[in-house]
């Protein structure tokens, strides 16, 4: 049974070149991005990840504040380069921007003492699963993704734009839309040197 699950997990890459169109309706997008947000379990099972969805124009918005942002803090030259990146972002379809409340993390930390200092960092990795079940899920459905991290630079001016608490915590960027290309091939360091087991029977 696991098979089926470790080939989806195989044929998840990387997709950087990406067209503003979508295989599936913007109501199956976000049916998918609920569904992980209800099941993909969390430390304390505190739900504490946030989703938002910006699909076509919301989409495109997010990435112009981004370069607007990034223009403002960089160089000429430098920006120069980096604008090609964020352009190439920008021709995507939609972007699902995943947030950590902070507010639930600290009301956990307050009921679990033992946990206080862990909690932010477990936080991390409730991001994170939600990300990676997110990026298969929507690959299944043809989809192309490549996850960015553009934050903190612009994590105040999208508050306003889109009503966003200030206590969510901007974690990533998971950016979607028709692939325009094949993914780079992926290269694997030697599994014997990550894993190692003990105590296993024949």
């Amino acid at each position: 049974m696991a098979d089926k699950y470790l080939a989806e997990i195989k044929s998840r890459r990387t997709c950087y070149s990406l067209e503003a169109t979508s295989p599936v309706t913007d109501a199956r997008i976000v049916e998918i991005a609920q569904e992980v947000t209800k099941h993909t379990p969390s430390s304390f099972n505190c739900q504490s990840t946030r989703l938002v969805v910006l699909l076509r124009d919301e989409h495109v918005k997010f990435w112009e504040i981004a370069k607007q942002c990034f223009k403002a803090t960089m160089s000429e030259d430098t920006y120069k380069d980096y604008e090609k990146k964020l352009s190439q972002r920008q021709g995507g379809y939609g972007t699902i921007l995943l947030f950590e409340d902070l507010d639930v993390i600290r009301r956990y930390q307050t009921q679990n003492t033992r946990f206080t200092w862990h909690l932010l960092q477990f936080s991390e990795h409730n991001n994170a699963m939600q990300a990676f079940n997110l990026w298969t899920a929507l690959s299944l459905e043809g989809l192309g993704c490549n996850l960015q991290h553009i934050n903190p630079v612009v994590d105040q001016r999208i508050v306003g734009q889109w009503n966003i608490s200030p206590q969510w915590s901007l974690k990533a960027q998971l950016v979607f839309g028709t692939p325009a290309g094949a993914p780079a091939e992926k290269t694997f360091a030697p599994v014997e040197d990550r894993l190692f087991v003990h105590g296993m029977s024949n």
